[in-house]
């Protein structure tokens, strides 16, 4: 079981959306919180190190750091704006 932490541009991000997004998204980091990384992409260039997971058309980009059990989300945004 993994604990996830939202940076604060997340949360806002998070909190603007629609309520149906918000379910959907929700139900995506459940799935990280248990460790779920199925289907999720390792990003490149100058988000090395970071992974993807994808919430419909919305991206909720993170970090995770194995020793931690700690899941850090960056960002979750529409597709066309979030790298």
């Amino acid at each position: 079981m993994y604990k996830v932490a939202f940076e604060k541009r997340a949360e806002k991000e998070f909190l603007k959306l629609d309520s149906n997004a918000q379910k959907l998204i929700a139900s995506k980091i459940l799935e990280l919180q248990k460790g779920n990384f199925a289907g999720d992409k390792a990003l490149k260039g100058k988000h090395r190190g970071k992974y993807r997971k994808r919430a419909g058309d919305y991206r909720i980009i993170y970090l995770r750091e194995n020793n931690l059990l700690l899941i850090t989300l960056i960002r979750i945004a529409h597709r066309r704006e979030v790298y």
